[in-house]
């Protein structure tokens, strides 16, 4: 009963910060121009996915003015990170979706063979999206995704600290 309470005020929450970019006639583009965040980074702040930090306030509200006290408040309290699972029938995030997992693979392969044995962060991480006009002329999207590389560890137990700490009662 709590998550739903949680979730019921989160979508309200949403719906409020998502107001107040369409009535402020901005895109994230520019919004994140303003701030000096990324344009994916400002959309993850007003769908609660991010929590707002307290020196980006006064850009944020610069670019938002109609932001109030309490919803800045709200906005940098640690967010609940989810997602609706039925997201994935949008056409749009579809795509991205089958992208991801069409070319993962090889992707994965890449990454190995320059960094080795590991992955990219998803919480040290950077991601935009630009609009650029291709070779024939036509619109393109460019995503970029931006993370730390994070190696696989190999597991020592001699590196273990709650083992090392254990040892030492």
């Amino acid at each position: 009963m709590e998550m739903e309470a949680e979730t019921s005020s989160k979508s309200s929450l949403t719906n409020r910060l998502q107001a107040a970019k369409r009535r402020s006639g901005k895109s994230y583009s520019q919004i994140a121009e303003e701030t000096g965040l990324t344009n994916v980074y400002v959309a993850q702040l007003l769908r609660r996915q991010a929590q707002l930090k307290a020196d980006t306030v006064p850009q944020l509200q610069a670019a938002l003015p109609e932001l109030s006290d309490e919803l800045l408040h709200e906005m940098m309290r640690p967010p609940m990170r989810s997602y609706d699972p039925n997201l994935i029938q949008e056409p749009c995030v579809y795509r991205l979706n089958e992208a991801v997992m069409h070319f993962g693979e090889s992707i994965k392969e890449i990454v190995n063979e320059e960094f080795g044995d590991g992955i990219m962060s998803a919480i040290d991480f950077y991601c935009s999206v630009d609009k650029v006009k291709g070779v024939d002329g036509n619109d393109r999207v460019v995503i970029t995704f931006d993370g730390k590389y994070l190696p696989y560890n190999e597991q020592k137990s001699e590196h273990m600290v709650s083992r090392l700490q254990r040892q030492g009662d």
